[in-house]
């Protein structure tokens, strides 16, 4: 039974991915059930994070966002039996891959999936669906009527489908011509899609302009450059909005949910702030797997996720699935963030 793993030797040193054969699982713990992989969407890998929590071993299992089918459950599994088709996130610190065909996870990390949905499309969204919940509705306060300017709309697409299901005006940016025909045939419509393909000069004003000068309720950002153009770094990408761009088309009240890790405000980015009543959030949608604390709210937003996507609220944009030979090279082509649309091995 083979796997794939990744190794990383020192921080500055690029990510390798190797197929590891594995020895079969042995009998089920407690509260872990046993699971036949049928599907596994491929994300990025955040070796940082993992320094960071001094997760160090020699290799790191790949693949998280799982669904498949229950083989056998623990002793002490209540949610569970076998036969059940499940869907879940595998937490950072699991010793199992989930590119492989068969995984143990704690009864925790899943819920049921519903029949209508296949298993590409609810192991494809269900990383994002955490995440668009995480922004949109534990990080910020979104309602019907508010204005929300989501970033780079191919890959917040989901986070799209949430908030126009809610009732918000939404704006979003695209930077190709695909992208942008993409964004504009989602129903319900999208109030305005901004092409960012030559640089995003035009967001600020776009949003201004859209919102009647008040500025936007909430923005969601897929990153965001600090400095700039002469002075970034040629590796980040010069699409993304400039700081300043965002707290311009902050309104009053307004509620800044950001990627940017390493974000720098300055004292007169802080004042623009704090004249305004607005916030930031920083969005790490790995903490729900960091602690227990919240596992019932965790829970409740899989399963969210899950009928969502049974409704057709949500629809992934999803590449063909592909088999698990060919993951290796897929993963490091999502590693280096080349991929538009969310791409699943199938089993």
């Amino acid at each position: 039974m083979k796997g794939l793993y990744f190794q990383q030797n020192s921080p500055n040193e690029e990510i390798t991915f190797v197929f590891q054969e594995r020895e079969n699982l042995p009998v089920t713990e407690k509260n872990y059930v046993k699971l036949q992989v049928k599907a596994c969407a491929l994300s990025r890998i955040n070796a940082k994070l993992l320094a960071e929590m001094k997760m160090e071993k020699e290799l790191f299992p790949v693949g998280r966002e799982v669904a498949g089918i229950v083989l056998d459950v623990g002793s002490k599994v209540s949610f569970f039996q076998p036969d059940d088709e499940v869907v879940g996130i595998l937490p950072l610190d699991s010793e199992d891959p989930g590119l492989c065909e068969v995984v143990r996870v704690h009864e925790h990390y899943l819920v049921h999936k519903p029949e209508k949905v296949s298993w590409a499309e609810a192991a494809g969204a269900v990383r994002d669906g955490v995440q668009a919940y995480t922004a949109l509705h534990y990080l910020s306060p979104l309602s019907a009527g508010k204005a929300v300017l989501i970033m780079d709309g191919t890959l917040g697409t989901i986070a799209i489908q949430l908030a126009l299901h809610r009732g918000a005006k939404v704006i979003s940016t695209a930077s190709s011509l695909e992208d942008k025909q993409h964004l504009e045939r989602l129903r319900p419509p999208i109030a305005r899609v901004v092409d960012v393909s030559h640089g995003n000069a035009r967001v600020a004003e776009s949003c201004l302009e859209e919102t009647g000068g008040l500025g936007v309720d909430i923005v969601l950002d897929a990153g965001v450059r600090l400095y700039s153009e002469d002075d970034e770094p040629a590796r980040k990408s010069q699409l993304l909005p400039h700081k300043h761009d965002i707290l311009t088309l902050l309104g009053v009240g307004g509620h800044w949910v950001t990627t940017e890790e390493n974000l720098q405000l300055d004292p007169p980015d802080c004042h623009c702030l704090f004249l305004k009543g607005a916030t930031v959030a920083f969005l790490n949608d790995d903490v729900w797997n960091l602690s227990n604390v919240q596992q019932g709210k965790y829970l409740c937003i899989l399963k969210d996720v899950m009928e969502k996507l049974s409704a057709g609220v949500f629809r992934p944009r999803l590449e063909e699935p592909i088999p698990l030979h060919e993951a290796k090279v897929s993963m490091e082509v999502v590693q280096k963030n080349q991929g538009r649309k969310k791409q699943v091995v199938q089993f």
